[in-house]
């Protein structure tokens, strides 16, 4: 199963356990494939200036089965971007699409959001407008609420920050079990936190069909 991570100027380090945690599961499940994508192929700076290497253009990205969307302050400027909100809808077509943090903003702009339900990150430092608060003003089409990820049929959004963590490992439960996702949380040490964030903040999950 092939995952990419979407990255551009201004995503926050931390979302990077997104990568972190597919990487600690491929112990478990060697057929997980993860790349990397952004606006352009080739180095991105993040938030307080670590660069990392985007291996394809969004546009041009083989075909995946799972494309996460990471936040960070550059969240606005993407949102932005014609090219990206445009290839974010063509994938929503046949890719299940998941956002951490703020990129949950970004999927909001690009309208695969609309009529669904979702969340994104709470927590800012004042004055700052928190970023829910944002999608509410911004996406009344939009079903916000106060969870730490909402889960749809084809979109997954996160909530903030260290949420990524969850987030990836509800995907995994998702994509490949429940014993596959304990065991990943058990070898990254988050048992006890991913029990105790479940109970505190539980997830909206989707219905059973």
């Amino acid at each position: 199963m092939k995952f990419g991570v979407f990255i551009y100027d201004g995503v926050e380090p931390i979302d990077l356990a997104t990568f972190g945690v597919l990487s600690m599961a491929r112990r478990i499940r060697p057929d997980i494939e993860i790349t990397t994508l952004a606006p352009v192929a080739g180095p991105v700076k993040l938030a307080n200036g670590l660069v990392v290497m985007a291996e394809h253009a969004l546009k041009e990205a083989p075909p995946l089965d799972v494309l996460i969307v990471t936040g960070g302050p550059g969240w606005v400027e993407e949102s932005r971007r014609p090219e990206t909100l445009s290839a974010l809808r063509e994938r929503a077509a046949d890719t299940l699409l998941v956002s951490v943090c703020t990129g949950g903003m970004i999927l909001g702009a690009s309208g695969v959001l609309d009529g669904k339900r979702a969340t994104t990150k709470r927590e800012v430092v004042p004055p700052e407008e928190p970023p829910i608060d944002r999608l509410r003003a911004l996406y009344p089409r939009i079903e916000v609420r106060e969870a730490s990820l909402v889960e749809e049929d084809r979109v997954i959004t996160g909530g903030g920050v260290a949420l990524c963590i969850d987030a990836m490992l509800h995907l995994l439960k998702r994509l490949y079990g429940g014993d596959v996702a304990a065991e990943t949380a058990r070898i990254l040490e988050y048992s006890r936190a991913w029990s105790a964030n479940l109970k505190e903040f539980p997830p909206l999950l989707r219905s059973a069909s």
